[in-house]
């Protein structure tokens, strides 16, 4: 998010709790993630402070955010290039579609089991949300990467 037309704010949540099912043969998925944004961090306690205000994430009335998605896009050889589905934040539910930037499966021997993870981006407006506070000052577009590993049960 651009702050007052200078500098991009970061930030981290998590960690994030959920679950995933990929049968990467058929093609399909399913997607369930639980984010605490309580869990804010930009590296700026008075920062973080202030994004968990009413007026932006309010994670006093809505602690947790959401993402379910069931549209999965798959290459040739079965990886993740595209997860769609709908982001739920402060209750309010917009469609968002999250871009493999990579994507890969492995055995590993450690745990006798497929280990399945990638790097993933996406956008959406804050003002969406609800979260309108500074705008048009402080940016509406919030780019969001997602670094995600699983093992399979």
């Amino acid at each position: 998010m651009l702050h007052f037309g200078t500098s991009t704010l970061r930030g981290r949540i998590g960690p994030i709790t959920g679950e995933v099912t990929l049968a990467r043969g058929a093609k399909t998925g399913d997607l369930r993630l639980r984010i605490p944004v309580t869990t804010v961090e930009t590296g700026v306690r008075a920062l973080d402070a202030r994004l968990k205000e009413p007026d932006l994430l309010a994670t006093a009335e809505y602690p947790e955010a959401y993402f379910v998605a069931t549209k999965f896009q798959f290459d040739a050889a079965g990886g993740v290039k595209e997860v769609r589905g709908e982001f739920t934040l402060r209750g309010v539910s917009e469609p968002l579609s999250l871009v493999a930037r990579s994507f890969a499966c492995r055995h590993d021997a450690t745990l006798g089991r497929e280990v399945c993870g990638g790097d993933f981006d996406g956008d959406l407006k804050r003002s969406r949300f609800g979260a309108t506070l500074g705008l048009p000052f402080i940016g509406d577009d919030v780019h969001l990467v997602v670094q995600v590993e699983a093992i399979a049960p």
